[in-house]
């Protein structure tokens, strides 16, 4: 299986994602010659060669009308804004560590500011915000393949998601700055672009170093990890230390998880290729995000615990409240298949999927809930497709999409209540519903 592990060790920006993906592709010239021809004002991309603690890699410098801007140095963090470049949100700066971050502001109405901002190169604008739906906009009018426009407005509703939950706001509240969004746009879009170019079955993640101590923001000063980074990671195996500041941005997270069919330790694989994206900022030990890309046996990517009995001797009516109580419980999935038992006896063997660490108390459960004596236990491989959620705006109304993805295969499906909501509404049958919609995703 085609697999591509990332290694996280000191934490992921999108500029050095981008980088270290760069380094993978065959035609490195055609890649930078797209992403420099997408239609994106004032923005472009220049591959630099470099080394951190003598590890040699790419820096993709992101220029927006010339410029690389910079910043204070970050509380507790002893090291500089210099870009490495992704600093696509409101008080932003994300940069390949000297990263800062890329945090969103929410607004109570839109407005843009007047204070103008002079740049070096006699370029002025004024700082407009925009929207994640000015945001969509601009990555549909981008020269790109519909399936990178699609995951890259994907890791931006995710963002807009954590941003929104970190400043107590709603999504469409969410305001990104004109001229960050540009070069953060370039870099979403960049790492989209060339993971749709390379085509890994598999994508395996690191745990995640986020740094430590805090950051300071136009907000003030944050703890690391930032709270859109942190609400992003929830569920990923993450890590502090020594370093201070801030190593995980929030594109950063929002990337990986997108990407990510699985995190932890690289799998046993034959590597065909390498590649290291560098930060700007140099510390004690290499200021990159490195990838590998190569080959690994097929083989599960999770676990999964099956309980199993027999029962013979109570009603349908129990049995129903007894799976009731069990999925109440936290069960994955519980289910019942007609047998037959001893002494020629019509029952149920009755399954109970959950996490291995959800074992006992769950036996506990059925033990309580059922008349079964005593049950077995099987750990199971577990092949799954990462699932996801989507909002997507249809004739009938906003509907959430389900989305599972994985080993190269994507599927997707209306949430059940939404589609059945807006049959209602629009007074036509659920299928009638289901196909209109599908027919504006």
């Amino acid at each position: 299986m085609k697999t591509l592990y990332i290694e996280c060790n000191m934490g992921a920006a999108g500029d050095m994602l981008m980088s270290a993906l760069y380094e993978l592709l065959d035609d490195k010239q055609g890649f930078l010659d797209m992403m420099n021809g997408l239609g994106l004002p004032g923005v472009r991309l220049e591959a630099q060669a470099g080394a951190s603690c003598g590890i040699a890699g790419t820096h993709m410098a992101v220029t927006v009308y010339g410029e690389e801007e910079t910043e204070p140095a970050e509380e507790n963090g002893g090291h500089s804004h210099e870009h490495a470049h992704e600093h696509g949100h409101e008080h932003e700066h994300e940069h390949g560590h000297g990263h800062g971050h890329e945090h969103v502001h929410s607004h109570e109405h839109e407005h843009v500011h007047s204070h103008e901002h002079e740049h070096a190169h006699g370029h002025d604008h004024g700082h407009h915000h925009a929207t994640p739906g000015h945001i969509a906009e601009i990555i549909d009018g981008l020269k790109l393949p519909e399936e990178v426009k699609r995951q890259a407005k994907g890791v931006y509703d995710a963002i807009a998601r954590a941003e929104a939950k970190a400043h107590g706001c709603p999504v469409g509240d969410v305001h990104y700055h004109e001229v960050g969004a540009l070069d953060a746009v370039a870099d979403v879009t960049g790492v989209c672009c060339a993971m749709y170019l390379l085509k890994p079955e598999k994508v395996v993640v690191s745990p995640i170093h986020v740094g430590s101590g805090t950051v300071r923001c136009a907000h003030g000063i944050m703890p690391v990890p930032a709270p859109a980074a942190a609400n992003l990671l929830q569920g990923v195996p993450i890590y502090g230390g020594t370093v201070k500041g801030e190593l995980c941005t929030p594109t950063g997270a929002a990337l990986l998880v997108h990407f990510a069919d699985a995190f932890g330790p690289m799998p046993v694989m034959r590597v065909a290729r390498t590649g290291v994206g560098l930060g700007t900022k140099q510390f004690e030990q290499a200021n990159c995000v490195r990838v590998f890309l190569g080959e690994t046996e097929d083989g599960a990517n999770g676990e999964i615990t099956e309980l199993v009995c027999n029962i013979d001797d109570m009603t349908p009516e129990a049995l129903a409240f007894a799976c009731a109580r069990i999925l109440e419980a936290g069960a994955l999935d519980v289910y019942t298949v007609p047998g037959t038992m001893k002494k020629g006896r019509p029952g149920w063997v009755l399954t109970v999927l959950c996490d291995a660490e959800r074992e006992r108390e769950l036996v506990r459960c059925v033990l309580r809930q059922t008349t079964t004596n005593g049950l077995r236990v099987r750990r199971c491989g577990k092949y799954f497709l990462n699932p996801a959620a989507e909002l997507a705006e249809t004739p009938l109304g906003q509907v959430r999409i389900k989305t599972a993805e994985g080993f190269g295969i994507r599927h997707e499906k209306p949430e059940y209540e939404d589609a059945a909501r807006l049959a209602k509404e629009a007074g036509v049958s659920y299928q009638e519903a289901v196909e209109e919609i599908r027919k504006s995703v």
